[in-house]
């Protein structure tokens, strides 16, 4: 059976508006999650949403975007296919993610890989011999391709196959386009919830960052070089950006992974995505002209989100 092809509705063609359409207006499907807390090496927690189903079904698991979670409407939707084929599913609400503070400064970033590393490690011995299928979306997909190209054949062992959608898999170039123009307002509206925790956080581990310049920065940029790259190890932004971007990291890959990116994507300009020249062999690239970013709306007014999660799990399900 051939993939599912997208086709951009004709009345939702500008892909600023098809991006806020698809986050804001689609209608959401209802998924019975049942919430499990996981302990982290360090000391801090995740939260786990899972949909559950016979032990030995197979397992898809979500690593959300920036300031996603498992209500998130791509981790709805896809949820909602995983429980209607009888399979397994989890969400991974990164720490800080879930509703409630985690309990260290750190929180998670783009490039969290060993958080990715010790989330499936734990979920292998679960599966029972099923196969485990991975899949993120945005920050989440940059961060499981940084873990897919760091692990190598190693990360064979753990997953079957991974898809990784939206992924701005070139951070300097997202933290550049999300910089100017309209896309401003996409870094305002993240920063206006990340600027919250930050505060807050601030008060719990007073001196962990520069509050009054936290308070000040205007742009993702400005932000991660006061908060995300101190709390997390790097230098500054340009060392954050640099190290967490994984596309120098794609030639490594080892698992069947399916990179799927619009060439409208506001957040990462076509210019920046991978060429054939950048993935191993196990990577297959997709580029549709239009979907913006992690939208993908299909069908006729008022149009759904039904075309991604079919895609995904058609790459799970298939040999491509």
């Amino acid at each position: 059976m051939a993939a599912p092809e997208y086709r951009a509705p004709r009345w939702l063609s500008n892909p600023h508006l098809q991006t806020i359409y698809g986050s804001l207006f689609v209608a959401r499907p209802r998924v019975q999650y049942r919430r499990e807390r996981w302990e982290t090496p360090d000391g801090d927690f995740v939260d786990v949403d899972h949909v559950d189903a016979m032990p030995d079904a197979p397992w898809v698991v979500l690593f959300h975007g920036l300031e996603g979670s498992s209500g998130s409407p791509y981790a709805r939707a896809l949820m909602h296919r995983v429980a209607l084929r009888g399979w397994r599913g989890t969400v991974v609400n990164f720490r800080g993610c879930s509703g409630e503070p985690n309990r260290l400064a750190r929180a998670y970033h783009s490039g969290d890989y060993r958080e990715v590393d010790w989330i499936l490690r734990r979920m292998k011995p679960l599966a029972n011999g099923a196969p485990i299928y991975a899949a993120g979306v945005s920050l989440g997909g940059n961060a499981l391709l940084v873990w897919l190209g760091e692990r190598g054949e190693e990360a064979a062992g753990i997953v079957s196959r991974a898809a990784a959608v939206s992924a701005p898999v070139d951070l300097m170039a997202a933290g550049e386009a999300l910089g100017r123009g309209f896309s401003l307002l996409y870094a305002r509206h993240f920063l206006a919830t990340m600027k919250a925790r930050a505060a807050a956080k601030h008060a719990r581990f007073p001196g962990s960052f520069d509050l009054e310049r936290m308070r000040r920065s205007r742009t993702l940029r400005e932000f991660d070089d006061v908060v995300t790259a101190p709390l997390h190890g790097f230098l500054g932004t340009d060392d954050y950006w640099t190290r967490a971007s994984a596309k120098p990291l794609l030639r490594r890959i080892a698992v069947p992974t399916l990179v799927l990116n619009a060439r409208d994507d506001p957040f990462l300009p076509a210019q920046a995505l991978p060429t054939p020249d950048d993935v191993s062999a196990s990577v297959t690239v997709e580029f549709p002209p239009r979907g913006g970013h992690v939208a993908f709306v299909s069908g006729s007014f008022p149009g759904n989100i039904d075309w991604l999660p079919a895609r995904l799990l058609h790459f799970f399900d298939h040999q491509e």
